[in-house]
Formats: structure tokens, C-alpha cells, sequence
């Protein structure tokens, strides 16, 4: 068994602008996994970077409110939602409300920098 807390993980500005905290990622954790997970957070008043992954994405959004625009879809987004975002999927999360989005984000096959375009 391997147990992480939040504060067992150093917080970085990812390339699309997000604060993340990787969970657990294969290339960097002792675990036997095909995915990774990470925690992210974004400020109120803020948008990620627009980008694009060759991996698939599901985001879990813990907390906050906001818009995630996948392609041309727009889609609101609040506690309690999960997203799937598509392979090859133009995206970027907006924080429309006072507190910051919360989320966790599963990446399958696990994210490699290779894999990531940032648009802007």
C-alpha cells in the first residue's frame, strides 16, 4: 500500500497555468500504474492556457465554479462534476466564481510533457 497526503506533494505551475500537485505518476512515484493523478487548482478571475493532450483526461471538480471549454463546447462546471476530455480535445477551465476550483485529473496513458500542447 502507498499512502499520499496533499502535503506529501510539492505544488507546481503546470505549462497551461493551473497550480497541480501530482499524486501519482509512474515515472516519478513507486507505483505500477498506466495513468496519472493529479490535483489542480486555479484561482477565481483566472483561465488555463488553452492546450491540447494526446492522452485522454477526466477531471473530478472538488470545489469552485467555472467554465471548461473543450473544443467548442462550453460546459459549466461546479462540485460534483466530472468531465471526460477526448484525445487530441482543445481545452481550457475558467474560474468564474470567489474561490478557487479544486479538481483532480486522471490522465490515461499517464502525462508526459511530449504529449502536451500549449496553445497560446
Amino acid at each position: 500500500m502507498l499512502k499520499v497526503t496533499l502535503a506529501d506533494r510539492s505544488e507546481f505551475l503546470a505549462g497551461d497555468h493551473t497550480r497541480l500537485r501530482e499524486i501519482f505518476h509512474p515515472a516519478k512515484h513507486q507505483v505500477t500504474l498506466g495513468y496519472s493523478l493529479a490535483h489542480g487548482r486555479l484561482s477565481p478571475g483566472h483561465r488555463s492556457k488553452q492546450h491540447v493532450l494526446a492522452s485522454s483526461e477526466v477531471y473530478y471538480f472538488i470545489a469552485g465554479r467555472g467554465k471548461l471549454t473543450i473544443d467548442d463546447q462550453v460546459t459549466l462546471i461546479e462540485a460534483g462534476t466530472t468531465v471526460y476530455v477526448q484525445p487530441g480535445g482543445r481545452q481550457c477551465l475558467e474560474n468564474v466564481g470567489t474561490t478557487d476550483i479544486e479538481f483532480l485529473c486522471l490522465v490515461d496513458p499517464a502525462w508526459r510533457i511530449e504529449d502536451e500542447t500549449i496553445l497560446e
